[in-house]
This record gives structure tokens, sequence and C-alpha cells, in this order.
């Protein structure tokens, strides 16, 4: 029985090792395991400065595109300020265009119903001597 007991014993303390060391973990890692995970925390931090860099160039890309965004706006309201002004001057022309016919036409027929008067024939002078004096 002694030996029996033993044995339990043994077993106990050996599975109360192996759940301990399973529970711990291992801190071993072997050379080529550190080499890759040095290789992949490079990459991560290259990969973070990239995303900054992308991250600021966004941001003043941004920016660029809101100041443009901003001047296209001016000009549209410029231009269509321009097209309101040119359409009132079209319509100021068309009318003084109009009264100016109405003006043209007012003043044809009171010319034409006029009757010249008898022309008296002209005399034609004769061209003058020129007198020289010597």
């Amino acid at each position: 029985m002694t030996r029996t007991v033993m044995v339990h014993n043994l077993v106990a303390v050996a599975a109360i090792a192996i759940v301990s060391v399973g529970l711990s973990g291992c801190d071993y890692w072997p050379p080529a395991l550190q080499t890759q995970i040095e290789q992949l925390q490079s990459e991560l931090q290259n990969a973070t400065m990239e995303k900054a860099q992308l991250q600021n160039q966004l941001a003043s890309i941004s920016k660029t595109k809101d100041d443009l965004q901003a001047q296209v706006n001016d000009l549209s309201k410029a231009s269509q300020d321009k097209s309101t002004m040119i359409a009132s001057l079209q319509n100021s022309l068309t009318a003084a265009q109009g009264r100016l016919a109405k003006s043209a036409t007012v003043s044809t027929p009171k010319a034409s119903t006029v009757k010249p008067s008898t022309k008296v024939p002209t005399k034609k002078k004769a061209p003058a001597k020129a007198t020289s004096k010597r």
C-alpha cells in the first residue's frame, strides 16, 4: 500500500508540475523566431510611419481641395453676376435699338412728305482769270 501511495503522490506531483509549466508558458524563443518577430516589428513600425505620412498628405490634399472648391464657388458666383449684368445690358441695348428704330421711322415719313421747293437753275461762274503781276 505504501507503494501505491507513493505512486499516487508521484503522479500528483508530476501532474501539478505539468499543469504549472503549461499555465506559465515557455520563456524560451528560438533565434529564428526572434528574428522573425524583430522583422515583423520593423515592418509594423515602417507601416505606421507610412500611414502617418499618408494621413498628412491626405490632410494637405483635403485642405487644397477645400481651397480650390472655395475658389470655384467664388468664380461661379462672379460668373453668374456677370451673366446677369450681360443680360441686363443686352435688354438695355435692345430697348435702345428699338427706340432708335422708332425715332428713325418717325423722322423718315416727315422728311419724305415735305416737298422740295422748285430749284432755280444755278449759273455757272466763269473761272476767274489769273492775273500775274510781273
